[in-house]
């Protein structure tokens, strides 16, 4: 009986140990098929990694670089250093010193307006006068008097625009004087609108005053500033540049700063809202949404037209006001270029000036389908980093002398200045317009 006690009370226990034995049997089986599996896996991808690198060294060159599989190696590195350096961006890159004078001064031209002649005015400062723009890649050819005069024979060049658009057109003159002065044959009586004839290139050049290039108008109450408002028609075009606008072969576009006075906005005839207007009771419509609408109707009507002008558009011009040292003080008082980081300008302008890009990609879109050449002149960035190129206090007559009440201006550029710069981009991009349609290049 103890036997069988003794037998009855190990049979289970040797019946557990057979289980626990064929568990671990099979455990260990899996775990040789994982590690089995693993090591295949593992080795099957360092097999076709190294597949893939032989088959790149096993393909051409040209085949490598089709696929951007090619190798980093110094000669393409080279070579694409090389193509980088002959790609020409005359919109990137900085402001150097230039020792060079200025190409007139105020007294080889006497054109210049009073608020823009620094010089006149008795800025005591001229390193402003001495710095070059200098693309990335290449360099940027200084303005060339005959080259334009004579690319633009019989023709007529009309800009269309503010008082921004105004220095834009006397840096030009004073420019083209160092050639051949020009016989001015009209100006209204504010001398707003003015049109210079060159007989010995038979080249018309019109200024026409279109702050806003759609309809406007002013009241007032009296003279009392206060009670002055601006009315703005959305739907309507200013008339004073579409009545002569089949009569010009280029046209340059320069408007923006106007846009921030107060108005009251119509379409069809119908107040729909106002901008900066505190005291009317009326909807708040965004500057930027005023710009665009005057914009897209402008640029429609130019890109749909039957005439074909060749049509430039002059991006926004920054404003570089910033606070004094006493309260409410506002001053543009540096003397030198930004670098990029040191832009500090909390200006506005680069809202606008986007506004400005996309309205005139829709615009030149449906230009280029109808035949109109269309290209922006976008001086934004280079103008940024001019904070040194306003007239400031000196956009009136040495403004420190006596007892006067003095205007800060850190939104117009003084003449001689960075304007000049702009003439010699707006030159090179009207000769590569014209060299693109004759298939020749003439830079």
């Amino acid at each position: 009986m103890a036997d069988e006690v003794m037998v009855g009370d190990h049979q289970p226990l040797l019946a557990k140990d057979g289980r626990s034995s064929i568990s671990l049997i099979f455990f260990k089986l899996i775990c040789i098929i994982f590690l089995a599996g693993a090591i295949c896996y593992l080795f099957d991808s360092n097999f076709n990694a190294w597949a893939v690198e032989a088959e790149q060294f096993s393909l051409s060159l040209e085949k490598q670089d089709a696929l951007n599989i090619r190798p980093p190696t110094k000669e393409s590195t080279v070579q694409e250093q090389q193509l980088k350096k002959e790609e020409c961006d005359l919109w990137v890159g900085e402001w150097i010193p230039s020792p060079a004078e200025p190409a007139y001064t105020n007294e080889t031209c006497n054109l210049i307006p009073p608020y823009l002649n620094c010089l006149n005015n008795g800025r005591p400062d001229t390193g402003y006068l001495h710095w070059r723009w200098k693309p990335n890649a290449c360099d940027l050819p200084p303005f060339d008097p005959l080259k334009f005069l004579n690319a633009m024979r019989d023709k007529s060049f009309a800009f269309i625009g503010d008082s921004i658009c105004h220095g834009l057109v006397f840096s030009l003159i004073c420019q083209l004087s160092k050639v051949e002065k020009p016989h001015d044959i009209y100006h209204d009586s504010a001398y707003n609108s003015r049109t210079w004839y060159y007989p010995s290139y038979n080249l018309t050049i019109y200024v026409i005053w279109a702050p806003y290039l759609i309809h406007y108008e002013t009241t007032d109450n009296h003279g009392d500033a206060s009670e002055i408002h601006l009315h703005l028609h959305l739907d309507i075009l200013d008339s004073k540049w579409t009545n002569e606008y089949n009569n010009y072969d280029y046209v340059v576009i320069s408007i923006g700063p106007h846009f921030y006075k107060s108005s009251i906005i119509y379409e069809n005839n119908q107040v729909i809202g106002c901008h900066y207007c505190p005291h009317l009771e009326l909807k708040k419509i965004a500057i930027d949404e005023i710009y665009r609408k005057a914009l897209q109707l402008s640029l429609k009507s130019i890109a749909t037209s039957k005439h074909k002008p060749f049509v430039i558009l002059k991006t926004w011009s920054p404003d570089h006001s910033e606070r004094g040292e006493l309260p409410n003080e506002i001053v543009c008082n540096r003397t030198r270029p930004f670098k990029e980081w040191e832009i500090n300008i909390g200006d506005h302008g680069f809202i606008m000036r986007r506004v400005e890009v996309e309205e005139f990609e829709k615009a030149a879109a449906i230009g280029a389908s109808n035949g109109v050449r269309m290209k922006l002149l976008d001086t934004y960035h280079l103008s940024l980093l001019r904070p040194d190129g306003h007239p400031g206090p000196y956009r009136t007559y040495h403004p420190f002398d006596g007892d006067k009440k003095i205007k800060i201006d850190c939104m117009h550029w003084c003449l001689p200045g960075p304007v000049d710069t702009w003439n010699e981009l707006l030159l090179q991009m009207v000769i590569s317009g014209d060299a693109d349609d004759s298939g020749s290049s003439l830079l």
